[in-house]
């Protein structure tokens, strides 16, 4: 690729300045919104390393719709909790039906996938999630901030 990441990211944040770092609330730290992930080999490494990644229950906070032809890409913005307690915002970028995106709603709680060992800020909706696993860790970050 031509240019240095940092130009890339200016001009991504000029592009669509509801995708900069500061409207997704993840600070100058986070990597950045891949521009399109079929096109990248680190966002198709990063998606198979997320499907198969920790679970933990993530909070949608707001969604920006970035294209897609058939079904919509979002960038979806999540505040995680995981099982030991750590809390991040967490970002996720994901093809939904027309029917998930019309039941999307600020405040809804869903399962998601992180990478424990890279804690960048990426996750991944755990579609696959068993829902005896969800309520159970649900439970437990629910009793944690009771005690």
């Amino acid at each position: 690729m031509f240019g240095s990441k940092k130009k890339i990211n200016d001009l991504m944040a000029q592009l669509r300045p509801d995708l900069s770092r500061e409207s997704l609330g993840v600070g100058p730290v986070f990597p950045g919104v891949a521009p399109n992930p079929l096109l990248s080999s680190d966002a198709r490494k990063r998606t198979a390393e997320l499907r198969t990644g920790a679970l933990a229950i993530g909070v949608l906070v707001d969604w920006r719709e970035v294209g897609g032809d058939g079904s919509p890409r979002v960038v979806l913005m999540f505040d995680v909790e995981t099982a030991g307690g750590i809390t991040f915002r967490g970002v996720a970028d994901e093809d939904l039906t027309i029917t998930e995106l019309t039941r999307l709603a600020p405040g809804q709680t869903l399962p998601v996938r992180y990478r424990p060992a890279v804690m960048d800020h990426y996750v991944a909706l755990a579609r696959d999630a068993d829902p005896a696993q969800v309520r159970q860790l649900s439970d437990e970050i629910a009793s944690r901030k009771r005690a």
